[in-house]
């Protein structure tokens, strides 16, 4: 069973590696998402209703997210690393 999004541990992404990460697709900026956002997606997860661009349900629960500048994609962290793939990005109005 996966783990429920409130045993999640705070996300550790370098201030200096944030600073320079963009979105791949459209070159945006992203910031570190809520924890908010991510209890929400995680949930999506959690019921398998959630999809990322590549149409591919998401099966791991998100640690932490960066949020593209106009908020309409959120690039997963998983183990403090983001994966900054463009398929891997996961759209956001499936919850918002």
């Amino acid at each position: 069973m996966a783990d429920q999004p409130s045993t999640r541990r705070p996300v550790r992404v370098d201030k200096e590696l944030l600073a320079i990460l963009c979105c791949p697709e459209t070159k945006l900026d992203v910031s570190l998402a809520d924890d908010v956002l991510i209890n929400k997606l995680n949930d999506a997860v959690s019921r398998g209703l959630l999809k990322n661009k590549a149409q591919k349900p998401v099966a791991e629960l998100l640690d932490g997210g960066l949020i593209r500048s106009d908020r309409k994609i959120l690039y997963p962290i998983r183990e403090d690393i983001p994966v900054m793939l463009i398929e891997e990005g996961i759209p956001l109005d499936q919850v918002l």
